[in-house]
């Protein structure tokens, strides 16, 4: 609803960078062009005892340009105004597959113009669908 945005969620659902801070909290940040997945420690024990030994690393993997086409997509979809399709071509480097955007948009789950892709209102509703639809259909 336009003014009950949750503010703190958009990072996430914009693919923005952000860090996890906490016992078992993940993040994603860009560091020299390249996109991490972090992780801490999950056990506050053992997150707790890092920290105060000066320790306290996060795990650190190496996103894949698929990788966080994905997730944007994953994301972005979540969104009212969904995702820029230049966007999600220039992290993947390939476009999404039309026949299945055509058939989404056909069944009223998607729409879209040359630069925007989101789910309608009853797309949303079952966006878990729609996605694998989008993601097993490259």
């Amino acid at each position: 609803r336009p003014g009950a945005a949750s503010r703190h969620n958009l990072i996430y659902w914009r693919y923005g960078d952000y860090a996890g801070i906490g016992p078992g909290a993940h993040g994603r940040l860009t560091s020299g062009g390249t996109r991490y997945a972090t992780e801490a420690k999950r056990a506050p024990e053992i997150w707790l005892a890092a920290v105060r030994a000066g320790q306290a690393e996060l795990d650190q993997v190496i996103i894949t340009p698929q990788d966080q086409a994905d997730e944007y997509l994953m994301m972005g979809l979540r969104l009212h105004h969904g995702i820029d399709l230049g966007r999600y071509n220039s992290l993947s480097g390939t476009p999404l597959n039309a026949g299945v955007l055509d058939h989404l948009e056909g069944i009223k789950m998607i729409e879209r113009t040359q630069k925007k892709l989101r789910a309608t209102k009853s797309g949303r509703l079952v966006l878990n669908a729609i996605l694998k639809e989008l993601l097993v259909g490259k």
